[in-house]
């Protein structure tokens, strides 16, 4: 080769690479310049810099950690967990006490849901599944005997809640393939290759199957028009005429209800509501007297979940004390009740008799523990641990606890400091540390301390304290506090957040100059907003598929979520309203947004689009802001896939890492 070509070639290489260097500069440094763009399988970056190999493996010995949920009872004893061994949880069988898992579903998509009839002639089980995040969930029907699959639905529109008749011959479930965007009751027989039949139309709200009457003539319907009400109804299975669980519910008395199941003598329904209180109780109404029992009224916390054994005996139900879970079992022959021992403390789900109705099996997990499936056999008082999750090539007694921790807010409350709560985590080394504040979504969610590999990461490696605040609007704390950031109140939760700034100011073991805020979804609203309103006071903010404009967010969010987000945030088809929420969007403060911001986005999110955070990204860039930008082809509302999770929690570590830097 010539001399002249080679120097040429070699020119063109330095040049090359000084444009790359220059780019990776105008990343880390900000700039009005597009900043580097990557592409990595199904993830793209922006202004992200290289990996940190070294920060990674650290990280990854924590995110190797695994958990276990537990679907449901099969007939024959043995039970469905979720679980995950690859790259994405699946179904899997489980035979006894920390037995083999036996996966039963093998898919790229990541499956979280599966049901089967406790009683009857079916041999096998449903699940749903959707693609690549967009959340338009198909069910599936998997034989046992053979794990042959049948898909039962559209393969396009969007499904759930599936219930099984008591005959295991069919299933009751919603769907929105008749106009895309109702929230209809369909019935499939489980034998036949026919289409669905569609039951119940829907009408002013979605319609939610709970359960089936013991004859299975009858449907135990929810109508959800918002967070704040709902109804139970009763509808005919063949039919689907409907008749009102309450008659007296027509009265116009608002109130919500958040799930029902028919009592098994078929006398009454159990339900959860918020009727006759702050909180949601577990109540009886009786179908003949017309008259209610309320079964946990001396419970000051909402009632999450309950069971009913098949025979009546037993009901059980978990209670949100302050952000716990408390599972009680009431012995309805005895008139006592049961707690099991040696739970742990934090979060308990998905909670399930089986058909002899003397074993209870659910989820568990605490800040020091992995969910795992536990059973709870009344006849002894016995919990035994089914599942035992491993939390990585890492010592556990390491790991911090979520300590409950409480600060005063900006607004008085009978002449006092209104009073919000939190759950820090702390590390054990001595201080001042730097922050996370991390804002839960919703805005109706509630932080509930439960296992978070991440977050024990950044305590004991990072030096990190995070901090997870129930600011107003928050559930759990009563029906009156959930209201408090509705509609034109919704930048009083932000101002919580300023309220939290100065605990955290106030307080030796915290580093008030290294303060970063993180959240996901109206998290991410939380995140962009706090950054606007108290830019001197924060480092940097994380916004995970966060609403950047509330008017774009409700006019391009899917259709079928459009009028519920409408009762939340306010109409923007309402000119004044419209003014308003245009007004406290983050968008048009993205001026004031001037510290390093990291914004994380699935590109078939069904809820909050991605767009949202693509115009936020560009506002601040275009203002010489300094923006990270990490999205994701295959991934919707939250990161599911595991090598996906990987590459977010690599990068916010490495932003994480930048901001504590003195």
């Amino acid at each position: 080769m010539h001399t002249a070509t080679v120097q040429a070639k070699r020119a063109r290489a330095c040049a090359a690479a000084f444009v790359l260097l220059l780019a990776m500069a105008t990343a880390t440094h900000g700039a009005t310049t597009t900043p580097l763009r990557q592409e990595r399988d199904n993830l793209v970056l922006e202004g992200v810099p290289p990996r940190d190999a070294a920060l990674a493996e650290r990280l990854q010995r924590y995110l190797n950690s695994r958990d276990a949920t537990f679907l449901d009872w099969l007939p024959d004893g043995s039970m469905l967990i979720d679980t995950r061994f690859g790259n994405t949880a699946q179904v899997h069988r489980l035979t006894a006490p920390l037995g083999m898992r036996e996966q039963l579903t093998f898919y790229p998509e990541p499956i979280n849901f599966a049901a089967a009839p406790q009683t009857g002639m079916a041999d096998g089980f449903v699940f749903l599944k959707d693609r690549g995040g967009d959340e338009n969930a198909q069910i599936y029907y998997q034989k046992l005997a053979d794990h042959s699959e049948r898909l039962m639905t559209d393969g396009k529109s969007l499904h759930g809640n599936v219930v099984w008749s008591n005959d295991g011959k069919r299933i009751a479930f919603y769907g929105n393939g008749r106009d895309g965007v109702s929230y209809d009751v369909y019935v499939s027989d489980i034998g036949a290759t026919t289409a669905p039949r569609l039951t119940v139309a829907a009408r002013d709200g979605a319609w939610y199957p709970q359960d089936w009457s013991v004859d299975d003539q009858k449907l135990l319907l929810l109508q959800f028009i918002s967070r704040t009400e709902s109804y139970l109804w009763i509808a005919d299975a063949a039919t689907g005429n409907l008749t009102p669980l309450d008659p007296s519910q027509s009265g116009g008395k608002k109130f919500s209800i958040a799930s029902g199941q028919f009592s098994p003598d078929g006398r009454g329904v159990y339900l959860i509501s918020d009727e006759v209180g702050e909180f949601s109780q577990l109540r009886f109404y009786d179908l003949y007297t017309h008259e209610y029992r309320d079964i946990t009224a001396n419970i000051p916390w909402d009632i999450d979940d309950f069971d009913v054994s098949l025979d009546g005996r037993y009901v059980a139900y978990i209670a949100n004390d302050d952000g716990r879970g408390r599972l009680t079992v009431v012995d309805n022959q005895l008139k006592t009740e049961l707690t099991p021992p040696g739970l742990p403390t934090g979060k308990i789900s998905n909670i399930k008799f089986d058909r002899t109705g003397k074993r209870l099996a659910f989820s568990a997990e605490s800040a020091q523990l992995p969910r795992d499936v536990y059973v709870y056999t009344l006849d002894n008082n016995l919990l035994v641990r089914w599942t035992k999750s491993e939390v990585g090539p890492i010592d556990s007694s390491a790991f911090v606890s979520a300590q409950l921790i409480r600060y005063p807010t900006w607004d008085r409350v009978s002449g006092k400091p209104r009073v919000l709560s939190a759950f820090m985590y702390s590390p054990k080394t001595p201080g001042p540390h730097p922050v996370l504040v991390s804002i839960h979504g919703g805005p109706e969610s509630q932080y509930r301390p439960g296992f978070e590999p991440f977050f024990q990461f950044l305590a004991t490696e990072l030096g990190y304290t995070v901090i997870a605040p129930n600011v107003r609007g928050s559930s759990g704390y009563g029906k009156s506090f959930l209201k408090l950031d509705d509609g034109k109140l919704r930048e009083d939760a932000v101002k919580d957040i300023g309220s939290l700034l100065v605990w955290i100011g106030l307080q030796q073991t915290l580093d008030r100059d290294r303060v970063i805020v993180m959240g996901g979804s109206y998290g991410g609203y939380m995140t962009l907003a706090s950054m606007a309103a108290y830019n001197d006071r924060l480092r940097g903010g994380i916004d995970i598929v966060g609403i950047s404009n509330f008017v774009t967010f409700l006019e391009r969010t899917s259709k079928y979520r459009q009028d519920f987000r409408r009762a939340e945030y306010g109409d923007e088809r309402i000119p004044e309203m419209r003014l308003f929420l245009s007004r406290i969007s983050p968008m048009n403060k993205a001026a004031e947004i001037r510290r390093p911001l990291l914004v994380v986005a699935g590109m078939n999110d069904p809820r909050v689009p991605a767009s949202e955070s693509e115009q936020i990204v560009s506002r601040v860039r275009a203002n010489g802001g300094d923006v990270w930008y990490l999205a994701a082809k295959d991934e919707g509302h939250g990161f599911r896939k595991k090598d996906n999770r990987d590459a977010y929690f690599e990068t916010v570590t490495m932003f994480l890492e930048r901001m504590a830097k003195k």
